[in-house]
């Protein structure tokens, strides 16, 4: 932890980054962000007249979250206190917290506490800043890249504002990038390579909107010219020292949620450009092929269904070719399923049929299996009429049985609702004859919840290995 003069200026620091060293003093001189510091805005305002409340600031890396957080630290009149959570703990809080006190009740002065990475407290830790937030001894910014409502208490949340960062457009990091280009302590270090509108637009694009990232490319763009003898920054020069640029991508954190929705609507919303991109997306930065397996196997059930059976079994060749051969040369397959499925026709047949199946059987719990679908292993089975009135479909005229077989209470009760889809149109047309032959063969028999008539077990039938199952 530290006072404002952790914040000294970073031009004033010896070998210090090209980020720091052009990191603005000033809203004025701040790029991007317009949304939250333009003029006229709520967040403008309360910094101008000095009255901040608590708040989070959430974004990602490189968007300006701790360059604001110095910047209010130059203009309030309160003592400032930076804090990292990655370094400190609840005893430090409570020092901070005990010096709060005192300038507060001795020269009536507020403290602004900065939290950089806040996400980084446990909940307990969080809940230690509550009491001191709600008699306002502290003043909290925070700042995260993850998602506050997942990564902080409620109670937490409830006492600050959120104010969204977000990532860098392309102008706004060509600016910078620019403006990096014109700093003296550059020239200082020696003759200035000139970068091609091309090269920076590569820096610009490889970046992410992460202004962090752009200027540190930069920055190993013009060692390495200078090494090479280079008096231009060109293409090659700037893909040379970025070497293979990393994606924002954490396996645990918000990205990581965002693209697997967006991977699973867009094979959903059957646009298979987006599903290889996103797809490749995850591969790329290091996603686990077996969870993208997992999950195209899942929506080859969920999304196609019954539409497209044979959609399971491309999923499933998929992710046993994965095992097979392994990354890099499984991508193909991966690449392969993603695309049929997204091209599949879609139903949600199955999921629906299961989530009201699995509804009834909560909500009437174990109702008895009919008798006649009992297995009558014993004499006992028997007389109680286990696999009594039983016929065996395969001796039957299209191998089809017309009687009922859900429990008696359950008769009339249609839990798959097959659509037109694909195959399934099909299977529906199938279905609805099924259905006409029942109707008209147990048209006499008694409604649900009729007691059944008590009738002489009949002998079990003759033949089939699927006899009395």
């Amino acid at each position: 932890m530290a006072d404002l003069d952790l914040f000294a200026h970073a031009s004033q620091k010896l070998g210090a980054p090209l980020a720091e060293l052009i990191r603005p003093a000033d809203l004025d001189d701040l790029v991007g962000q317009e949304q939250l510091i333009g003029p006229g805005t709520l967040l403008r305002q309360a910094i101008d007249a000095d009255r901040l409340p608590s708040l989070i600031l959430w974004g990602p890396p490189g968007t300006g979250k701790t360059t604001l957080a110095r910047i209010v630290a130059r203009r309030t009149g309160a003592r400032f206190v930076a804090f990292s959570a990655v370094l400190g703990g609840v005893k430090e809080i409570r020092e901070i917290v005990q010096r709060a006190k005192e300038d507060r009740q001795l020269y009536g002065r507020r403290t602004l506490l900065f939290v950089d990475e806040i996400h980084r407290f446990n909940k307990s830790q969080q809940d230690a800043f509550l009491p001191h937030l709600e008699d306002g001894t502290l003043v909290l910014i925070g700042a995260t890249t993850e998602n506050p409502s997942f990564e902080l208490n409620a109670a937490l949340l409830s006492r600050c504002r959120v104010f969204v960062l977000r990532p860098l457009d392309r102008a706004a990091l060509t600016t910078l990038v620019r403006r990096a280009l014109a700093h003296p302590a550059l020239a200082a270090r020696g003759p200035l390579p000139e970068l091609t509108p091309a090269a920076c637009d590569l820096l610009v694009l490889a970046a992410h909107g992460d202004a962090r990232q752009a200027l540190g490319s930069l920055e190993a763009a013009l060692d390495h010219a200078r090494e090479v003898g280079a008096s231009t920054i060109d293409e090659r020069l700037v893909a040379e020292a970025s070497q293979r640029k990393v994606l924002r991508y954490d396996r645990a954190g918000d990205e990581h949620y965002a693209l697997v929705s967006a991977f699973i609507k867009s094979m959903r919303g059957s646009d298979p450009d987006a599903a290889v991109y996103y797809l490749v997306r995850m591969l790329e930065a290091g996603e686990e092929g077996r969870f993208l397996c997992r999950r195209m196997v899942i929506f080859a059930s969920e999304d196609v269904g019954l539409a497209d059976p044979r959609a399971l079994q491309v999923a499933v060749a998929a992710s046993q070719a994965f095992e097979l051969v392994g990354l890099p040369e499984a991508v193909l397959p991966l690449s392969e399923a993603a695309i049929y499925l997204a091209l599949a026709p879609k139903s949600n047949t199955v999921i629906r049929a299961y989530t009201a199946a699995r509804k009834e059987v909560r909500s009437s719990l174990a109702l008895p299996v009919p008798a006649k679908l009992r297995n009558p292993v014993t004499a006992l089975d028997r007389a109680q009429g286990h696999g009594a009135s039983y016929r065996y479909p395969h001796d039957l005229e299209g191998n089809y049985s017309p009687e009922h077989y859900l429990p008696r209470a359950l008769r009339g009760r249609r839990f798959v609702e097959l659509g037109d889809s694909g195959e399934e149109g099909e299977l529906r047309r199938r279905l609805s004859a099924w259905e006409e032959l029942r109707e008209a063969a147990t048209a006499g028999e008694p409604a649900a919840g009729t007691p059944p008539q008590t009738a002489a077990p009949a002998p079990a039938p003759d033949g089939g290995v699927g006899e009395g199952e």
